[in-house]
């Protein structure tokens, strides 16, 4: 069945992917010895994917590699841009600590961010893992080249590397002097600067590098209360970074790294209304009418205005150190990573998306501290065998103090009945959390491969992991005159209260060993055709929710959520790297087929009025696709490129998923009469409940066969450069037009598909025309989403089954210039 699907897939695709024209096809033919006697050629694409230096065409491995110069061109200063250049790739972000990278779909659940749980794609700097997908949202800062491994990739990169890895790594001080610098300004007040210098300190033995990036621009959305554009960046970043020879085998690199980031975001606000279950004077329209008749300034999202009436913020501070040393022991490389991080957020949130007093409060500030520490060796020589064997460390701790207070008009919004109309039981009610995690890792780690022949390889894998978790779990809750809460019994007020905000106290614990394993053969067809095939189980390490949990009917904390299992992946993948025309064109093509069990999705606290969900175990998801690239250079000036891939997703078996906004908010049993039957007839998904003929939502739903979120089935990317040698102000060099285009198509954007949250297909189209020389400065005019295409990043709902739906709406065009200059 598996073989039978991806042969299909593999004919009915039309999708071509990695746009790494720009790098791999402006170089010269370069024959394979060439680059065995010199790895650092820069007459092919060389990566690091298996821990060590090869040809990218060499690796048996569904992987995209994108330059500098493509990264500055296209202007992809972040992480989430690398959306646009790499269908695989999705980047979803309500703000920096609510951010998942997912690649083939798979990577992290869609919903408000859980400390307690991992990344499935793992995000590397110079070696070093970036736990937390927030601490990743930096402005790219002397970066020389990215690597893009999708698949599975536990054995090398970590236990939690399920879906893929995202390698960065930056430019290296230099023993000969170099500078570079790029400034850039454009509409909505964008002033963009990037410099680097590096040069030696002590001839031959000490070298340093520099750099520094500075990146303003007005916010996008204007808020009519604050009077104030919100969703803006204010972004600083340093980095520092000292090479030392210390022997003829031995390089010390010791890098420092700080970046802050001051926006006045990030907010999502009104998109549309959807009725749910709930009572029609329950739901949105209604309330909105008697609250004062409120409206929002614009019932059209794309006006870009919104009136959120409580704190906007997304602080953020964040940096470290790392100390890499590598050891040249003749057969093969001993390489040390020592590392620290932290990572600080000082958030504000409008957690009612509307400009009432529903949510006055919304905050969770916290910080994160990581230390890590990995030893490898890796052996590669004229044998028949390379190897790489290792140790890794890992310790995590985050703290986080949270804040939520209920405004005058709570009870109306999250309560029923004569409550609604009881301002005082809502207002001011207050939840102080104390919220703790220790997080401690470690592993050993191997991979060998063995050339049978001179055409025929054969590459096992294993990495042993360990896993511990602590956390803590501590929510205060007070009434509006600063009475405590209590857990259970009180009055009946009480009991309301908690249904909004519960006192909770609770410490889960998990801990586990696990076993990844990995096996690809590949063959060498011809000279430059290889083919291979991979198969790989590998883990997500199971995690404790630190979200909160649910309450009993007795208003106790359901403690078997505590804990969530751990994923369980199963990977085969097919693959075909080939390159012909004298090397100028390239076509890969990837066919995989992934299965989760346990995997871990955010759900849906099922009673009406609380805010947050929560983590649990989906029993099965299967993800499985084809992903191909070409890129060609016809000749020295034209540049094409066309990528895309096929993915195709679902809920294998989830009985027991969140419902949908349309199939929530009704009551949870059909009222009787005397004689104990059934009065009326339960309503339809999205019919309000009424007293002939209420409705009943169950607490969950069964979306087996449904789509995950979050991933398109369809997603392209596509572009073309062209040049002509020329003169400008008496430097020769070459004028040159260039346009990059990226489709994507229908995705839902709640974890149960719902008729209200699917964000429609959108597609975007870049162009610059600029004017460089040969390695001296380039300059370029250049628009972003040039046809103004209006499409929503993420759709979400409004807590308590109102019915409306927020967003958050993409850039709209944007324009600008550019100047770089090089030394």
């Amino acid at each position: 069945m598996t073989v039978r699907f991806l042969l299909l897939a593999t004919v009915a695709s039309t999708s071509l992917a990695v746009p790494v024209a720009y790098a791999q096809e402006q170089t010269a033919p370069v024959a394979d010895e060439a680059v065995e006697a010199a790895p650092t050629t820069t007459n092919a694409i060389i990566v690091t994917a298996r821990r060590r230096a090869e040809r990218a065409q060499d690796v048996p491995l569904a992987i995209a590699v994108l330059d500098s110069k493509t990264l500055e061109s296209s202007g992809t200063f972040n992480v989430g841009r690398l959306t646009q250049l790499q269908p695989s790739v999705q980047f979803y972000s309500s703000n920096p600590r609510n951010s998942a990278a997912n690649i083939r779909g798979l990577g992290a659940p869609f919903g408000l961010t859980n400390d307690g749980i991992e990344q499935g794609v793992g995000i590397y700097v110079d070696q070093v893992y970036y736990a937390r997908s927030a601490s990743s949202t930096f402005d790219f800062l002397d970066v020389d080249q990215i690597e893009i491994l999708r698949g599975p990739q536990g054995t090398l990169y970590g236990k939690n590397t399920t879906a893929g890895a995202i390698n960065i790594t930056s430019r290296k001080p230099s023993f000969t002097p170099e500078g570079r610098a790029e400034l850039t300004v454009g509409n909505l007040g964008l002033v963009q600067g990037k410099a680097s210098i590096s040069g030696p300190l002590i001839e031959d033995k000490l070298a340093v590098r520099l750099g520094t990036s500075v990146t303003k621009r007005k916010g996008s959305i204007y808020n009519v209360t604050s009077r104030q554009d919100i969703n803006d960046q204010d972004n600083v970043g340093f980095k520092a970074q000292f090479l030392l020879r210390a022997t003829d085998s031995l390089n010390l690199t010791l890098s420092g790294d700080y970046s802050r980031q001051r926006p006045n975001g990030y907010g999502q606000y009104y998109a549309r209304v959807g009725t749910t279950q709930r009572a029609l004077n329950r739901q949105y329209e209604q309330l909105a009418a008697a609250s004062g008749n409120y409206s929002p300034p614009s019932f059209d999202p794309f006006d870009r205005v919104t009136d959120l009436d409580a704190g906007i913020e997304a602080k953020q501070d964040f940096g470290g150190v790392s100390l890499l040393a590598e050891w040249d022991l003749g057969p093969g490389t001993l390489t040390s990573v020592s590392a620290w991080r932290k990572w600080k957020w000082g958030p504000q949130n409008d957690r009612d998306y509307i400009g009432l007093p529903i949510t006055t409060v919304s905050q969770n500030p916290s910080q994160q501290e990581q230390w890590s520490q990995e030893l490898r060796y890796a052996s590669s020589g004229k044998n028949k065998i390379d190897y790489v064997v290792g140790l890794y460390a890992f310790h995590q701790t985050v703290d986080t103090e949270g804040l939520q207070v209920q405004g005058p008009l709570a009870s109306r919004w999250l309560l029923s009945g004569a409550n609604a109309n009881r301002p005082e039981i809502l207002n001011g009610l207050r939840s102080e959390n104390d919220i703790g995690l220790k997080n401690t890792s470690l592993a050993a780690f191997g991979q060998l491969t063995w050339r049978i022949t001179d055409a025929l390889r054969v590459q096992p894998g294993i990495r042993l992991n360990y896993d511990k978790k602590n956390g803590k779990y501590i929510s205060t809750v007070f009434d509006g005159a600063g009475r405590p809460v209590p857990a259970t019994g009180g009055t009946t007020e009480n009991g309301l209260q908690r249904g909004v905000l519960s006192p909770l106290n609770y410490s889960p614990k998990f801990s586990d060993w696990n076993l990844s394993y990995d096996f690809t053969a590949s063959y060498d067809v011809a000279r430059d055709v290889l083919a291979y095939a991979t198969y790989a189980r590998s883990f997500k390490s199971g995690g404790i929710n630190l979200s909160g949990i649910p309450l009993d009917t007795a208003g106790n904390p359901i403690t078997a959520v505590e804990t969530v299992k751990p994923e369980k992946v199963n990977h085969f993948e097919l693959g075909l790297k080939t390159q012909f025309l004298d090397r100028r064109a390239t076509f890969n093509l990837a066919a995989f087929w992934t299965e989760v069990k346990d995997y871990q999705a955010t759900v849906t606290n099922s009673q009406v009025g609380v805010i947050r969900g929560y983590l649990a175990n989906a029993d099965k998801i299967r993800v499985r696709g084809v992903e191909a690239d070409f890129n060609f250079r016809p000749s020295d000036r034209l540049t094409l490129y066309v990528n895309g891939a096929f993915t195709d997703h679902e809920y294998v078996k989830f009985p027991d998923a969140p419902c949908p906004p349309e199939r929530s908010g009704g009551a949870t049993t059909l009222p009787v009469d005397a004689n104990g039957n059934i009065i009326g007839t339960p309503t339809a998904p999205g019919v309000p409940s009424t007293a002939a003929n209420p409705s009943v939502s169950a607490p969950f739903c069964d979306v087996s066969g449904q789509w995950l979120p979050g991933i398109s089935k369809w997603a392209f990317a596509y572009g073309a450069e062209y040049n002509i040698p020329t003169k400008l102000l008496g430097e020769q060099g070459e004028a040159y037009l260039a346009f990059d285009g990226s489709y994507r198509s229908k995705f839902s954007s709640n974890p149960s598909r719902s008729i209200y949250n699917d964000i429609s297909g959108y597609s975007l189209a870049n162009f610059r025309l600029g004017f460089r020389t040969d390695g001296k400065w380039d300059v370029s005019a250049w628009v972003r989403n040039a046809f103004d295409e209006k499409y929503f990043e993420l759709l979400q709902n409004q807590s308590g089954s109102t019915g409306l739906v927020v967003g958050q709406p993409a850039d709209p065009r944007t324009y600008g210039v550019t100047l770089r200059a090089s030394f």
